[in-house]
C-alpha cells in the first residue's frame, strides 16, 4: 500500500524544466539536478545558484544550550544507518519515487509548516510514542504497510523510512526513531539523515514552504 496514496497527503512544488548547461552549482561534477516524483507529480530537487547567497533563518546559528539541544552521535542508534545528502538524494529518487519508501520530517508541525525537504510528510516525534499514541499509530502504521496481528504489528511489508528533523543538535529524528523501533519498527527499515534541514538549506537544496501552499 503507498502511503503516497492514502489519506495523509502532501503538497509540493513543480519546478519549471531547467537547461543543465546553465547549471552552474551542481549536486556533483555530474549531477546538475535530481528529478523524483511523489504522488505522480514531477519535483526537481536543486541547489540554489546564486554564489553569494547567505542564509538568513535560525540555520545560521551556531550555539545552543545543551541540554537539551546536545551534538547527536553519527550513529545514535546501532544498527540504524546514517544518511547523507547523496544518500537521501539517492532514496528519494530511487524509492519515493516508486512508492517503496517514505522521508519522515519528525519535527513538530511549526517547523513542518516553515519549511521542509520536497517529498517529505510530517509524523512528529511527539506522536510516535507507542504508550501515549496508540490511537494515532493504529492509523499511521497500515498506511507504511504494517499490519496488525493480534495485539501486535507486522512490519515485515512496511516501508523503508528515512528520517530527519532541524540538524546534528536536535533530538526530534533520534526520539522519533526510538519510538518507532519500539513499537517494533524494523532497524533495517530505518535510515537517519543526520544533517537534517541545517544541512540541507546550508548546501542551498530547494525548500518547501508549507505556509505558502
Amino acid at each position: 500500500m503507498s502511503f503516497y496514496k492514502n489519506s495523509l497527503v502532501i503538497c509540493l512544488s513543480l519546478f519549471c524544466t531547467i537547461n543543465a548547461d546553465n547549471i552552474k552549482v551542481k549536486i556533483d561534477e555530474n549531477t546538475p539536478f535530481v528529478d523524483v516524483d511523489v504522488m505522480g507529480k514531477p519535483v526537481k530537487i536543486k541547489r540554489i545558484q546564486d554564489t553569494k547567497h547567505r542564509l538568513k533563518n535560525s540555520y545560521t546559528k551556531t550555539s545552543r544550550p545543551c541540554p537539551p539541544f546536545c551534538v547527536q552521535p553519527f550513529e545514535p542508534i546501532k544498527g540504524v544507518e546514517t544518511y547523507g545528502e547523496i544518500e537521501l538524494l539517492n532514496f528519494l529518487k530511487n524509492d519515493v519515487s516508486n512508492n517503496s519508501g517514505v522521508l519522515v520530517d519528525a519535527r513538530l508541525p511549526k517547523w513542518y509548516q516553515e519549511g521542509t525537504i520536497p517529498g517529505a510528510i510530517n509524523l512528529p516525534f511527539s506522536i510516535l510514542n507507542p504508550v501515549t499514541s496508540k490511537e494515532y499509530l493504529e492509523q499511521v502504521f497500515p498506511l507504511l504497510g504494517a499490519k496488525k496481528n493480534g495485539d501486535k504489528w507486522d512490519f515485515s511489508s512496511a516501508q523503508k523510512l528515512v528520517i530527519f528533523d532541524n540538524g546534528p543538535w536536535c533530538q526530534q529524528g533520534v526520539r522519533a526513531m526510538e519510538h518507532l523501533i519500539e513499537s517494533g519498527y524494523p532497524k533495517e527499515k530505518i535510515k537517519y539523515y543526520r544533517g537534517g534541514m541545517q544541512y540541507w538549506q546550508i548546501l542551498g537544496f530547494n525548500v518547501l514552504n508549507k505556509k505558502d501552499k
